[in-house]
């Protein structure tokens, strides 16, 4: 499970972004500023930490930076009310890997975690092991049994994130706009292809499969 911390001062959006959060198979964890946040990063583990800016006493920005300091990797995404260059521009300073601007649309914050993840997933494990299978990010190969199963960048990338994160159920669309792109003008059909070819190159693998979610989409299931 991935685990999500949430730090808002803002009570309700709080408890609403971590709710949106656990409904799409994360697991958030919300607190209400950034003195509440040390003390629950210094007892559990986060994957992944979004801010708010504007809070009493100690902001955004020098929580920010502290956290930098304890660690170079984790994914910091900022929300916050300010809108201008310079409040971002502080910000990415600060060590941020992304910044959305309130009122955000959960949806599209759901796509920015899901890539931030990837991206700190694939430049930090760089090999995922299920079973016979491997699948190396560097190298951009899959092998079954010692055996490289030839896949396009597009196919490793999609196997990659729904094997990171098996019986989560990602819809078409989640996959359409994470490895085609947002403003991409390709039909939802070509995700179907991909599973379809996907299926098809990996049925040599009896460690997972790939599971029809009819009516939502698709999941990896590790046997």
């Amino acid at each position: 499970m991935v685990n999500i911390l949430v730090v808002e001062d803002d009570e309700k959006l709080n408890q609403l972004i971590c709710t949106y959060l656990n409904d799409n198979g994360y697991s958030a964890k919300g607190c209400l500023n950034p003195k509440e946040a040390y003390d629950l990063m210094y007892n559990s583990t986060y994957d992944l930490i979004i801010s708010d800016i504007m809070m009493p006493e100690i902001d955004g920005y020098e929580f920010a930076k502290t956290v930098r300091e304890l660690n170079k990797v984790i994914p910091i995404l900022f929300i916050s009310a300010l809108d201008d260059i310079s409040s971002k521009q502080k910000g990415f300073r600060a060590g941020i890997d992304d910044y959305m601007v309130k009122p955000i649309n959960m949806d599209e914050l759901v796509l920015r975690v899901g890539a931030l993840l990837r991206r700190a997933n694939i430049a930090n494990e760089k090999r995922l092991i299920v079973g016979s299978l491997v699948m190396d990010a560097d190298a951009m190969t899959a092998t079954v049994n010692g055996e490289e199963i030839p896949v396009t960048v597009r196919e490793f990338n999609i196997l990659y994130k729904m094997l990171s994160y098996p019986n989560h159920t990602f819809s078409r669309a989640q996959l359409m706009d994470e490895f085609w792109g947002i403003d991409s003008e390709t039909s939802l059909r070509a995700v179907d292809i991909y599973i379809t070819k996907l299926r098809d190159k990996f049925s040599c693998c009896e460690d997972f499969k790939i599971v029809t979610v009819h009516g939502l989409g698709y999941k990896a299931v590790l046997k």
